[in-house]
């Protein structure tokens, strides 16, 4: 035997377990009518093994009158989705292509006949405005889908499937959210969305496809997909997810620890600079802890004492001293209340004397008109009046009268000019009682400030120090509450070391899983490309790490394709063998697109038509839908299923233009 011969790597083979007559899950038809019990749009059947969905592209044999079919657009990737909807997934297109398919087929319905460990499940599903989900055990597809009865929803599959392959385990495995159930992540991994175009094993479902897949079947972070994944293959214990928990915990730890030691070092990063500054220590030389803490402790006890020192000023002095200004306010107002009161007074007094001081011409008058009088009726004299013998009047002035009158008046007039002198001369009086009770009020107001401002200077000084003394000791407090935190810090690092050490020895411990995978894998990519190639999966603490060696390790966008087709082909193999938590249920959609070349996507084909005959009976189902022709020898029953044209629309999935 050649040398080279010798050490040749194993061929690809699989040992499905003992008395497995059909794959545990696979859809045996995918029904299509546009309403219950009205026509039937599709009906596909489909087997277990390989199943070829083909939408010509180009001049193909069966091109008619010349007219090239269009590849694209004739609903392969829908086919998928409906798949995946009957499987229990909860939308079968984004939103816009749901719109445009219930306005064409408001009524319509989608049937899937889903083989599970031998039992039929009827499932119905809607695609228009009808509300009615259906998954009966052991149903009749057509009656279920022509009748009107009750809803169950599609709960009671996923239950099923949940219960019987994947097992309820699972969901702590994958640290799924409480009562999340794991089934629908299984089926992302499964039916990998198009849009993903192959480029990464972790991308099982993307944002443009509108599948509102739940975490972690999406999202960008890929840690829990990756976790997910290895519970499915069964390369991870509960053992190791608790240790896992507990390096997260750790780490979240070390984390919250680094921040409050950060914000402990910037605050006491601020109080050391400000007490340098307070205590006047700028310039010097001072030396690191403790000994800086006890020159700062000694210096603000230093100001504490200083300020102790300080006069406190007398609380009696100061009482007097207030009680003092309050009688010389009092006695200031007095004053300016008199003083008030009296030039409110004489302006008064001016105007009656004025008054009084205009009776006396008319008096006046009046007297001398008495000593030589005129007849009051005709004004003459009377003594022409008594020569004439006036028969008129016979009234006389009294002098008498007149004159007393006119003595009274001037008496009053003099009276008010006293009265008038006298409240001017009290007015002059109480300027010199003004300014002495004002000069009083200033001299009684120095005195009180001057007994406040010692007293406010010592308290100043007191509550400086003191609060001087409290920032030292904050100070402290931080230096210690830092050291601790240092010290926990260091404790937490060690214990998250020792985790990872764990956590390491944990996937040591399950080379021997990726070790199968890694034979399936590497046997999958020499199948695919050539016997030189090689490839390898492996667990590290980044990651999930794949590499195929093609005379080298290669790196391109094709090869990046080709792992992720690889991978889920390797592990189909396992799901074959019952070696891991997954159905031996594969679909791909359009994997030529994703930058295979057409050799490797020949070799895909025929490989997996080999894989039907490398067990007893056929254990799996691999559904692939492609615009890129198939090997002339599987372009026929019974692996090719379905026909689909881009164009005209009733060659289209849904038989019509959307």
């Amino acid at each position: 035997m050649p040398q080279h011969e010798m050490f040749a790597p194993p061929k690809l083979s699989l040992t499905a377990p003992a008395g497995l007559k059909e794959p545990r899950l696979w859809v045996r038809r995918l029904a299509i009518w546009e309403a219950p019990g009205g026509q039937k749009i599709r009906d596909i059947s489909l087997r277990p093994g390989l199943n070829i969905v083909w939408s010509p592209d180009g001049f193909d044999d069966d091109h008619v009158g010349g007219v090239r079919a269009i590849g694209h657009g004739s609903g392969k990737t829908l086919f998928c989705r409906l798949l995946r909807y009957c499987l229990g997934e909860q939308r079968f297109a984004d939103e816009a292509q749901r719109e445009r398919i219930a306005i064409a087929f408001p009524n319509g319905i989608v049937g899937a006949e889903v083989m599970l460990d031998g039992v039929c499940w009827a499932v119905v599903r809607p695609l228009g405005i009808r509300r009615r989900h259906v998954a009966i055990a052991d149903g009749n597809l057509d009656e279920i889908a022509a009748g009107d009865g009750a809803t169950t929803s599609i709960d009671p599959l996923i239950e099923a499937i949940e219960q019987a392959i994947v097992t309820p385990a699972i969901a702590s495995l994958a640290r799924l959210q409480p009562g999340q159930k794991a089934w629908p992540i299984a089926l992302a991994l499964l039916t990998r969305d198009q849009e993903c175009r192959f480029d990464d094993v972790l991308d099982w479902r993307s944002p443009a496809s509108g599948s509102d897949a739940p975490l972690p079947a999406s999202g960008r972070e890929t840690g829990p997909r990756r976790e997910a994944l290895r519970a499915f293959l069964m390369a991870i214990t509960e053992e190791e997810q608790q240790a896992r928990r507990t390096e997260e915990a750790l780490r979240a730890d070390v984390a919250n620890a680094e921040r409050e030691i950060s914000h402990i070092e910037w605050d006491r990063g601020r109080r050391h600079a400000r007490l340098i500054d307070q205590l006047d220590l700028g310039g010097q030389t001072l030396p690191e802890m403790p000994l800086l803490l006890e020159m700062f402790r000694k210096v603000a006890d230093g100001q504490l004492a200083a300020a102790a020192q300080l006069p406190t000023g007398d609380n009696a002095e100061l009482g007097t001293a207030r009680k003092a200004l309050q009688d010389a306010h009092e006695e200031l107002n007095r004053a300016n209340e008199e003083r008030i009161r009296l030039d409110a007074q004489l302006p008064a007094e001016k105007q009656v004397l004025t008054l009084l001081s205009s009776e006396i011409p008319g008096l006046s008058t009046a007297a001398e008109n008495a000593a030589s009088q005129v007849c009051p009726i005709c004004e003459v004299p009377i003594d022409r009046a008594l020569a004439e013998k006036c028969g008129l009047s016979h009234k006389l002035h009294n002098e008498a009268e007149c004159r007393a009158r006119l003595t009274t008046k001037r008496q009053e007039i003099g009276d008010q000019q006293k009265k008038i002198g006298d409240l001017e001369a009290q007015l002059k009086a109480l300027q010199p009682v003004i300014a002495l009770a004002k000069q009083k009020v200033e001299q009684t107001e120095k005195r009180a400030q001057a007994i406040e401002n010692v007293r406010d200077a010592r308290a100043s000084a007191w509550q400086a120090a003191t609060r001087l003394k409290e920032g030292v000791e904050r100070f402290a407090e931080l230096s210690i509450e830092r050291d601790n935190l240092r010290k926990r810090l260091r404790g937490l690092e060690d214990n998250l070391v020792k985790e990872r050490e764990r956590l390491a020895a944990f996937r040591d411990k399950q080379g021997l899983t990726f070790g199968r995978i890694t034979e399936k894998f590497s046997a999958i990519i020499r199948r695919l490309v050539n016997e030189s190639a090689k490839g390898a999966v492996t667990l590290s603490g980044n990651g999930l790490e794949i590499v195929v060696d093609v005379d080298g390790d290669r790196r391109t966008a094709a090869i990046e394709s080709l792992k992720v087709l690889a991978f889920d082909l390797a592990c189909l193999c396992l799901s074959i063998e019952g070696a891991s938590r997954l159905p031996a249920f594969l679909v791909h959609d359009s994997p030529r697109e994703a930058d295979l070349g057409l050799s490797i996507y020949d070799e895909l084909f025929r490989l997996m038509r080999e894989l039907e005959t490398m067990t007893e009976a056929t254990a799996f189902q691999y559904i692939v839908t492609t615009t890129t022709r198939p090997p002339n020898d599987l372009r026929h029953d019974p692996w090719l299923r379905l026909t689909l044209k881009g164009a005209p629309g009733s060659d289209r999935l849904m038989a019509r233009d959307l």
